[in-house]
């Protein structure tokens, strides 16, 4: 299993969103730097967005979900034209950071 792991519940219709663009980014010294990314597939997840052999260290992480286009494809008018997610690592544990979406708001846990 990938380290980092996500899925998008879409809560103004109660089910996954699929089709979404996700980049796993490394703050770096000169910005964030995209280390990996991928697309939501039916259930709202990304499993493999890692390799299960790569281990990233401790340091600063963010999700960035491009939810524009999925809103756009739903014909639904949204406020968040992406989502961004900035979190820390402090060892090589599992992190799943789930992503809960309706048009004019977000929020977001550590999952398991």
């Amino acid at each position: 299993m990938s380290q980092i792991t996500t899925h998008i519940l879409d809560t103004s219709i109660g089910r996954p969103a699929a089709g979404v663009q996700v980049f796993l980014q490394k703050e770096m010294d000169s910005g964030w730097q995209t280390i990996a990314e991928g697309i939501t597939n039916q259930d709202g997840r990304i499993g493999g967005l890692l390799a299960s052999n790569i281990r990233l260290e401790p340091g600063l992480y963010s999700l960035l979900f491009e939810v524009a286009p999925y809103f756009a494809k739903n014909s639904i008018s949204s406020f968040y034209p992406r989502v961004r997610i900035d979190f820390e690592t402090r060892d090589q544990n599992h992190y799943h950071l789930p992503l809960l979406l309706n048009p004019w708001g977000y929020s977001t846990y550590r999952g398991s």
